[in-house]
């Protein structure tokens, strides 16, 4: 792996751990909107990452093909996906434009499934995860400019 694939690969990190943080932006900002264009409260949005591959580097004549090492080339951001499994707040304000006006529920107003403490957390890991990355890409040029002194 060169140099400049490990930019590469760790610069895939960093656009996808920006978005990240550009969702999570928008989860906080939406914490108490019960009314969307979709009709109902907001739902939480995930982003899921699918690592990407490159060719085998080694392979075992123990293992079978489908077990081979191979080597990482960054991440990709497969899709940005609504979090409809869990439940939304249930807030009781019957005056509210939004309350449920029939059934058991009356008077209940349903905000997002937003935990603010969760964003946050997610919003450490994510922020954490890009350091790493600029930490790499730092290295890697380091390492450069030290090979290029050595070639001096």
């Amino acid at each position: 792996m060169g140099m400049f694939s490990t930019i590469n690969t760790a610069s895939t990190g960093l656009t996808a751990e920006r978005l990240r943080l550009d969702v999570i932006a928008d989860n906080i900002a939406n914490a108490n909107t019960t009314r969307t264009e979709e009709g109902g409260p907001f739902r939480r949005s995930r982003v899921i990452f699918r690592s990407e591959t490159d060719k085998p580097y080694w392979r075992s004549p123990f293992l079978p093909e489908s077990m081979e090492q191979k080597v990482g080339t960054g991440v990709k951001v497969e899709t940005i996906e609504k979090d409809r499994d869990s439940d939304l707040r249930l807030v009781w304000d019957p005056t509210h434009p939004d309350a449920i006006k029939t059934g058991p529920q009356k008077g209940y107003v349903e905000y997002p499934n937003v935990t603010i403490v969760n964003e946050m957390v997610d919003m450490i890991t994510a922020s954490r995860a890009y350091e790493a990355n600029v930490s790499i890409m730092e290295g890697a040029k380091s390492m450069f400019q030290k090979s290029l002194e050595i070639l001096k």
